[in-house]
């Protein structure tokens, strides 16, 4: 996809780099397929702020997805290619035999006029966009938009330029290198979908202002050291400090440790199968 750049004639344009694909579609997002969004600008149901710097924004609606992929051997034709104001990447529009429309996340080299299937039967060929068991996908293939637990719907690699690589079949279990590094063993009777995620380039834009953050509905980070201590645990101090006489350490405005902390949660029933974490280290436990 490529990268649109801007004469500088405003100060903004100066720094804006954009991805503009022109095979997306122009149209409105099929009614069906939307509902609204009820946004909360980062605040809980007793109206207290929990996720700092949201707010404001463009108004949007939500797209329906179809994560699950359980129309079965029922063939379908791509109809149109979309932005998705809600994600990093694309959605591609697909129309099936029996009339029905559904939504599913754009895989890198997907065209409008593709034919994709979701099926449980081997094919001849494995085409991006097509959706198939772990089990009968062969080794060493790219994939996105894996399931975690059988007929949970895709949890995994759903992002834009994200993938997930299947390494081998051992039992009951595929062996699957994540987006992150990480190696885990996942039930081979998951579902996942050929190919990479489309709209790659999107990490390579450049917004050059602050003013489309805000149509973005991000609002602007002020750091804690630089708060009052009213504020913030680490704000206060004389110069760059703190708080605390210089000994505390970085925290959240709830005192959560910000830097050296694990703030993964501990799953019995997904942890186990973890073989080799992001930064090559074995799991807890295990020799």
């Amino acid at each position: 996809m490529p990268l649109k750049t801007f004469r500088p004639i405003t100060p903004a344009l100066r720094y804006l780099v954009l991805n503009v694909d022109p095979e997306l579609s122009k149209k409105k997002p099929e009614a069906r397929l939307t509902e609204a969004i009820r946004r909360n600008g980062g605040r809980n149901c007793y109206g207290r702020t929990t996720s700092l710097r949201r707010g404001g924004g463009h108004k949007r609606r939500y797209r329906i997805v179809d994560f699950r992929r359980n129309k079965i051997d029922i063939p379908a034709a791509v109809q149109a290619l979309e932005y998705d104001p809600n994600r990093s990447a694309n959605l591609a529009l697909l129309a099936y035999v029996d009339g029905e429309k559904r939504y599913i996340i754009a895989p890198k080299g997907l065209k409008v006029g593709g034919k994709v299937v979701s099926s449980n039967k081997v094919p001849e060929e494995f085409l991006p966009g097509c959706a198939y068991p772990l089990s009968i996908i062969p080794a060493a293939t790219f994939i996105h938009c894996v399931e975690l637990l059988p007929e949970q719907g895709a949890v995994i690699a759903r992002s834009a330029g994200n993938s997930a690589q299947l390494i081998s079949i051992e039992g009951e279990n595929a062996v699957l290198r994540m987006p992150s590094g990480e190696i885990r063993m996942v039930n081979k009777r998951c579902r996942a979908t050929i190919g990479e995620v489309g709209n790659g380039d999107h990490m390579n834009q450049s917004l050059g202002k602050a003013g489309r953050n805000r149509w973005l509905g991000r609002r602007p980070r002020v750091r804690g050291v630089a708060m009052n201590p009213v504020d913030h645990p680490n704000g206060g101090g004389q110069g760059k400090s703190k708080g605390g006489g210089g000994r505390q350490h970085l925290v959240s405005p709830w005192g959560q440790l910000a830097k050296g902390f694990p703030t993964r949660k501990r799953s019995k029933t997904s942890n186990v199968l973890i073989i080799t974490r992001k930064n090559g280290r074995k799991p807890r436990g295990k020799k």
